[in-house]
């Protein structure tokens, strides 16, 4: 094993959500999580007797989960080859129009602060703040110094992954796991009017929706439809 996969490896394996959020990822629109990312500082190893914390601030913004299909994430840029051989495994093995949820995140960095407390009682005094504002999207994760990142993505993992099941029901009730003749999920259809509505007003650039039918392989079909909005705009 290489020894940069032994370091993430163990990083994943000290890393500790404290607090996690008390609401899932929401189904239908946009869900701002923010967290404290606690860790004993790098130094720590070489300075005796050192009572410090590290406190990393920030906000994590979670998508409205998409509904895709392995065919559209074949299409999707920025992946490697590897990544591009196992979306066509994908597509082998359950068909190049098989449902499933595509998560986007971002992550949005705040502050930095070097406390001088033992970690334990940091923590301790960031759940009292957070019980006091009763803040349900406030988490409290406890990480490795030099791959808090690394810390910060299994936090992500572990949000998706339990909320993976309710946003599926949700979806599934409203029918937008359902596809049609093409093979295109509603929801999609769903999204590509919403994108088609915002480029109107200008709140998305033409690109984005272009992109968006390119991947579905759904152009042709849209492209009358798609000119009409420069029409209108003379």
């Amino acid at each position: 094993m290489d020894i940069d996969d032994e370091r993430i490896r163990d990083a994943v394996n000290h890393t500790e959500i404290l607090r996690p959020p008390k609401q899932s990822l929401s189904t239908f629109g946009t869900t701002n999580i923010y967290y404290y990312l606690v860790t004993k500082p790098a130094y720590a190893e070489l300075v005796k007797d050192i009572t410090e914390t590290v406190v990393r601030e920030g906000r994590v913004v979670a998508e409205r989960p998409r509904i895709v299909t392995p065919y559209y994430l074949s299409r999707l840029e920025g992946f490697s080859l590897e990544a591009k051989r196992y979306f066509d495994m994908l597509t082998r093995t359950h068909g190049s129009n098989a449902p499933g949820l595509l998560y986007s995140y971002r992550n949005e960095p705040k502050e930095l602060t070097i406390v001088s407390d033992d970690l334990l009682s940091v923590v301790n005094k960031l759940n009292a703040e957070i019980d006091k504002r009763a803040d349900p999207l406030t988490s409290i994760i406890k990480g490795e110094d030099e791959l808090w990142d690394v810390s910060l993505l299994k936090f992500i993992y572990e949000m998706t992954k339990s909320s993976l099941r309710d946003n599926l029901l949700q979806l599934g009730a409203r029918g937008l796991l359902d596809t049609d003749a093409s093979g295109i999920p509603v929801d999609a259809r769903v999204r590509i009017d919403e994108l088609f509505r915002k480029v109107s007003k200008g709140e998305v650039e033409p690109r984005e929706l272009k992109d968006e039918l390119d991947r579905w392989g759904l152009f042709e079909e849209y492209e009358d439809r798609f000119f009409t909005i420069f029409k209108k705009g003379r």
